[in-house]
């Protein structure tokens, strides 16, 4: 497997701060500064929004460096501290874009414009994600065989199956667990297969069953892309619905990695990977890499107009389908400006009601730009979206409020050590504090922010 698809070798990283600045400002000057980008994001002059600061300013360059041609805010990287590369790099591994960072830079030949230190530790990361990546599709290749031997009805969800539409190569994608859509009745024997091979079932959520191989106690950022030996798999069941046709009805079969494997339909696959950022909009938090795959998944499909078709009679008569990807695309669109066909946006962003636009127009750069633990906020959109018909998961005074604990880490290991005991214990403490300041924090955030939602909205009227 290769490092990077159609990129340049990454030059030596040897090189002092002083010499990188330098050359990335003529670089930049001559490759960013001299073009006109040919559109503004809204968030520049939308006054609702309020002002980015620094961090914020340093992590939408960083989005823009994917836009064609790259805008001149990507010269912002030039005026980083040490301490300031620092948060954004750290920033750029919880939202899954390091990665795709090190490789746009690498197609653009500007590799240069980064310290030395930070290309070192883009490269490392790059190779050890490389290995792990590798293990993984070893790892699912081995349970799928397994899955088809059993004869078991499945198909692939996210992870490789967003190869090559989203993603030119797995390895540059932060992939944490595999998922797979099984067929209700075939659950327990995928159960039984999995746990012969050491998994452990973990938590059972509604109609997702979640396995552990290998579960560490706890996993430094820094280690995220190593291989580490653990692996976790999650079972999606789908239930037959009278006289309507299954996803699983509907798969296609790939030739990948040394296996035929089962994915989603083309048009499934587009549905279930908007609404799948659609549900982590109305979330807490986001990871960017999610708005970036997307796009880029538009991107890949702009010129196939049966498709759009397709897609069209698939989802345009399902308010949270139509709704769900509007505010999908109308997000990324003032962020990184615009990129989806007009096929598309007119059964989606077109029918948005003027509330959720001013949601998206107020709040979208803090989903795109935010990180871990997130916000509240989404529940002014929830609000909206409740009156355009489409149910929340749970209460808004639920979501403020909750009423549990949240579950722990890492569950109890038979005849587990004293020591690993109290360091699970400690973890879970830890989560409960944490989880406790952000419900207070954000909380009283939510309240204050609440009356300026309700101010705007009668200022748009």
């Amino acid at each position: 497997m290769v490092s990077h698809s159609n990129a340049r070798p990454l030059p030596d990283s040897g090189m002092d701060d002083a010499k990188t600045l330098s050359l990335a400002r003529r670089k930049v000057q001559h490759s960013l500064g001299m073009k006109a980008c040919g559109f503004t994001p809204l968030l520049d002059g939308n006054i609702s929004a309020g002002p980015m600061n620094r961090e914020q300013l340093a992590r939408l360059a960083v989005l823009m460096s994917f836009c064609d041609p790259s805008p001149r805010r990507c010269s912002h990287w030039l005026t980083l501290s040490r301490k300031g590369w620092g948060n954004l790099l750290r920033w750029m591994d919880m939202s899954g874009l390091s990665l795709y960072f090190l490789n746009r830079l690498v197609e653009l030949d500007l590799c240069d414009m980064l310290p030395p230190a930070i290309l070192a530790r883009l490269q490392q990361n790059l190779i050890d994600n490389t290995q792990r990546t590798q293990r993984m599709i070893f790892e699912s290749a081995a349970i799928q065989k397994e899955f088809q031997k059993a004869g078991i009805t499945y198909a692939n969800l996210k992870g490789l199956s967003l190869c090559p539409s989203s993603v030119a190569t797995p390895e540059l994608r932060s992939q944490f667990d595999q998922d797979f859509l099984i067929a209700e009745k075939c659950a327990p024997e995928a159960r039984r297969i999995l746990e012969g091979r050491g998994y452990r079932l973990y938590a059972m959520s509604g109609r997702s069953w979640e396995f552990k191989l290998n579960e560490r106690p706890g996993i430094a950022l820094k280690d995220i892309y190593k291989d580490l030996n653990s692996y976790a798999v999650e079972l999606h069941l789908e239930s037959g619905v009278p006289h309507k046709q299954s996803a699983l009805e509907r798969v296609e079969w790939r030739r990948q990695y040394g296996i035929r494997m089962p994915v989603l339909s083309s048009v499934d696959l587009f549905l279930g990977q908007g609404l799948h950022v659609f549900k982590h909009i109305c979330g807490e938090s986001s990871r960017t890499a999610h708005l970036l795959e997307f796009r880029q998944h538009v991107l890949t499909r702009r010129c196939d107009h049966a498709f759009w078709s397709e897609l069209r009679l698939a989802g345009e008569d399902d308010p949270r389908t139509s709704l769900g990807l509007g505010v999908v695309i109308h997000l990324i669109t003032l962020v990184m400006g615009q990129f989806a066909p007009e096929a598309l946006t007119i059964w989606t962003v077109d029918v948005l009601s003027a509330p959720v636009r001013l949601w998206v127009e107020m709040y979208g750069h803090r989903v795109a730009l935010g990180s871990y633990p997130g916000n509240k906020l989404y529940l002014l959109l929830q609000r909206e979206l409740e009156s355009a018909g489409i149910p929340p998961k749970r209460s808004v005074r639920r979501a403020l409020l909750p009423s549990r604990l949240p579950p722990p880490v890492i569950r109890a290991f038979p005849n587990e050590a004293l020591p690993v005991r109290f360091h699970r214990h400690c973890m879970h403490l830890h989560l409960i504090l944490e989880r406790l300041r952000f419900h207070i924090v954000e909380g009283v955030r939510f309240a204050l922010e609440s009356r300026r939602w309700r101010r705007m909205k009668e200022l748009a009227q």
